[in-house]
């Protein structure tokens, strides 16, 4: 039995790709693995807080030396991390926003990627002193892109800052086993949309057959 975290960050409805698709992903994996234990969180239609002061003072004090207003401060991100640390299996719809990814995304990326709970920094290690401590997991990423020509040594290479985030934060706290699934065309639409939709589709048929 494995526990999946399936995140959607667009704060569209059903007609965007991306969540779209990351439903037909979960409601096929539940067929193929009936025992694994879904939880959701929707970011884009509910957002987490960003990082502000008081978290940032919370984050960096010791659990024991934190006042009930830090406390409270961190309490939010406590709980993501928590959920987070507790799935097996991700699966996250983002759709690209300015070659990038939502603020919600962001936000909440920030919530989790903590010192002490999902990466260790250790001052006396100089050549390398950060430490993964989010292993052995596996992510799945379903992003929806107006155009195409983003991946390595096409057209529109220099523009992304989409992938190449996830997959280097993620890898930051020990996550390196990514797959995405990139919907694109979504303004273009007509056949090369279609196209697009069905191939990412045929992944993911074959991701969850695997």
């Amino acid at each position: 039995m494995a526990r999946i975290l399936h995140i959607d960050s667009s704060p569209r409805g059903e007609r965007l790709h991306s969540r779209k698709l990351t439903r037909e992903f979960v409601e096929a994996w539940k067929q193929s693995h009936p025992a694994d234990i879904i939880t959701y969180r929707d970011v884009g239609r509910n957002p987490v807080p960003h990082v502000d002061e008081p978290w940032i003072a919370a984050a960096f004090t010791p659990p024991e030396q934190r006042t009930p207003e830090l406390q409270e401060a961190i309490q939010i991100s406590d709980r993501l991390v928590d959920e987070f640390l507790a799935a097996d299996i991700y699966i996250i719809g983002v759709p690209m926003y300015n070659f990038s990814v939502p603020s919600t995304l962001k936000a909440y990326i920030d919530q989790i990627v903590r010192a002490g709970r999902t990466f260790a920094f250790e001052l006396e290690d100089t050549a390398n002193p950060y430490k993964p401590l989010v292993l052995g997991k596996k992510m799945f990423i379903v992003t929806a892109r107006g155009d195409s020509g983003f991946e390595p040594g096409e057209r529109n290479e220099k523009l992304n800052y989409q992938d190449p985030y996830l997959r280097a934060i993620f890898r930051f706290i020990g996550i390196t086993d990514i797959t995405f699934i990139h919907v694109e065309n979504d303004e273009i639409g007509g056949t090369s949309l279609a196209q697009s939709i069905a191939n990412a589709k045929a992944k993911i048929a074959d991701l969850v057959a695997a």
